[in-house]
């Protein structure tokens, strides 16, 4: 009895291929390309940048050991803590606004509606474009002075949509909704598709409407597609960079002047690639252990440990 259940088991994890033999995984050989690129374009980057932190350099002359100065310099700068809370409250915006709307449209898309394909087709055009041509588009559009705030000033007061903190903030969570909303919703859309039907007909027989099979069923089966769109969310939101530059430059004054912006600002404009350096590795440490957070608060990574011992 024990040796049928192993056989059976064993037979499950192994495809069988065409003349009935059994189908290996592949070889470590297959990863080698990628791993090499990640090794050359990720990880040899990241440790200059770690070893960079704890120099003294101004791009021009020669690095200098300078310890802990550049992160004890961080800890007591009030700019740096108040471009970290920006960061995590853009963040933490964008994946509160961009995750109700990609799923919803993510669903839909997935759907038989008629007119579908062409719908989601342009919906997705801004995917197409870069970041830095979607922030000059909404620049240009949102300008003050020409733009349609100056046309409508009953609905946006003064017009100066980046003059106050509040709204500057607005704006950029209301861009990087309209460019990156597209791209999480090819994620659930996807997700979306991979539903068996045969549990939508079950609910249905059972009497269950639309509003109960997308709360009991659709959501369930999204969430392992949620978790992926919200690090990626959270990633995207504490790197984001060109929309500020374009749009706010960090201001009014230093209101929207997020984490990476400063990193810009002390790196390429204040020649201080230490300290540039010392928010770059910052922004990657907390990324990390937020992504790490949202996995393990999740429940992914015991959901998938407990599949894969099925």
């Amino acid at each position: 009895m024990t040796s049928n259940v192993i056989t059976t088991t064993v037979s499950r994890r192994r495809a069988p291929g065409r003349a009935g033999t059994a189908v290996t995984r592949p070889g470590f050989l297959w990863a080698v390309p990628a791993t090499l690129f990640f090794v050359l374009f990720a990880v040899i980057p990241l440790v200059l940048v770690a070893a960079l932190s704890f120099m003294r350099w101004d791009g021009l002359s020669a690095p200098e050991f300078a310890g802990l100065d550049n992160w004890v310099a961080l800890i007591h700068d009030p700019v740096m803590a108040k471009s970290l809370w920006l960061s995590l409250l853009l963040t933490l915006l964008g994946v509160a606004v961009q995750t109700p709307v990609s799923l919803l449209l993510g669903v839909w898309a997935a759907g038989p509606q008629r007119n579908r394909a062409v719908l989601s087709a342009i919906f997705f055009v801004p995917l197409l474009l870069s970041a830095t041509a979607v922030s000059v588009l909404w620049r240009a559009l949102l300008d003050p002075n020409f733009g349609v705030p100056a046309q409508a000033q009953w609905l946006f007061g003064d017009g100066n949509l980046f003059g106050s903190q509040n709204a500057a903030i607005g704006v950029l969570v209301f861009v990087g909704t309209w460019q990156f909303t597209p791209f999480h919703t090819l994620i659930y859309q996807g997700a979306a598709r991979a539903v068996p039907p045969v549990l939508y007909q079950a609910a249905a027989i059972d009497g269950a409407g639309r509003v109960r099979q997308f709360l009991h069923i659709t959501l369930p089966q999204l969430r392992n597609a949620m978790i992926t769109s919200v690090i990626l969310m959270i990633v995207g939101g504490l790197t984001t960079f060109d929309t500020v530059l374009i749009l706010t430059q960090g201001g009014p004054g230093t209101d929207t002047t997020i984490s990476a912006y400063y990193m810009y600002q002390k790196a390429f404009k204040g020649f201080d690639f230490g300290a540039g350096s010392a928010i770059a590795l910052l922004l990657v440490l907390v990324a990390t252990v937020i992504s790490l957070l949202v996995v393990r608060l999740s429940g992914y990574d015991k959901m998938r440990s407990t599949s894969e011992g099925l």
